[in-house]
């Protein structure tokens, strides 16, 4: 087992292929992160490799940067921009909105996601420009926490369940507020047991024994 801190903009299935060409072994990752994602992705390699859906079941926690004012497509900065406003927002009215996002809920995962309809990638179906009606899905929110706001932007930290999608909350959120919101940036801080501060970059990793 691997715990790797994920660089920005690459795939999890690019980490993967870098590992297995570099160490010619069996790998699979344990969880996907987005490409615009980094922090803690759990790769598993050889007979350890059928094991990797009993950490999909687990819990996670992220940081999430979150930018008010603009909706995309993708429910990151890197979608095309759908919306835009310059209403500003205080803290104590976000601070309102946070309130009502914890326990169980209903949530829709995104558009552009990896999330199965008929057995296509919601991603694929959405990149051709088919509406897609994906289902919601009950998820909880065991924590989260404010914890800067600079408006236009606020980082928040939250400990979910598997499942969850983080890009869904911050879209959430800003629909709750009348005026949009879109991910900036999202950091895996933990899955399960193992934290970030236990991984190794990708680098370190590939230059190992």
């Amino acid at each position: 087992m691997l715990l790797v801190d994920k660089p920005k903009g690459r795939t999890s299935s690019w980490v993967v292929q870098q590992i297995r060409k570099r160490f010619k072994v069996k790998v699979g990752h344990t969880g996907t992160l987005d490409p615009l994602a980094t922090g803690l992705l759990v790769v598993l390699t050889g007979r350890r490799t059928k094991h990797a859906s009993l950490f999909v079941q687990l819990d996670k926690s992220y940081e999430v940067k979150v930018v008010l004012g603009v909706k995309t497509d993708t429910f990151d900065l890197e979608g095309t921009v759908l919306q835009q406003t310059d209403r500003e927002i205080t803290r104590e009215e976000l601070e309102s909105v946070l309130k009502e996002f914890h326990g169980e809920l209903w949530q829709t995962p995104p558009p552009f996601s990896a999330k199965k309809i008929d057995g296509r990638k919601a991603y694929e179906l959405a990149r051709r420009g088919v509406s897609v009606d994906i289902p919601p899905k009950k998820v909880t929110i065991h924590s989260l926490k404010l914890k800067e706001f600079q408006f236009p932007y606020f980082t928040i930290a939250c400990a979910v369940s598997s499942g969850f999608y983080v890009r869904s909350l911050a879209h959430d959120i800003g629909e709750k507020l009348g005026v949009g919101a879109t991910v900036a940036e999202v950091r895996r801080t933990r899955v399960g047991a193992y934290h970030i501060e236990e991984a190794r970059t990708l680098d370190e990793i590939l230059a190992g024994p």
